[in-house]
């Protein structure tokens, strides 16, 4: 993921995860931060193993 995808994104969500901070919901948006954080954490990993069976590939 583009990392100017990753801060529009967060721009956008960040108004309703501080209003759940506000209302004592804390909780709720750090879990929505850390599962958002996770899929990217997942998506560059597949990118990269992905990367290194192609580049193994190409050499043999």
């Amino acid at each position: 993921m583009k990392v100017s995808y990753m801060i529009i994104t967060l721009i956008i969500f960040a108004w309703p995860l501080y209003y759940l901070y506000e209302i004592q919901l804390g909780a709720i948006s750090f879990l929505l931060l850390a599962i958002f954080f996770l899929v990217i954490a997942i998506k560059e990993t597949k990118k990269f193993k992905e990367q290194k069976n192609r580049n193994r590939d190409e050499s043999d």
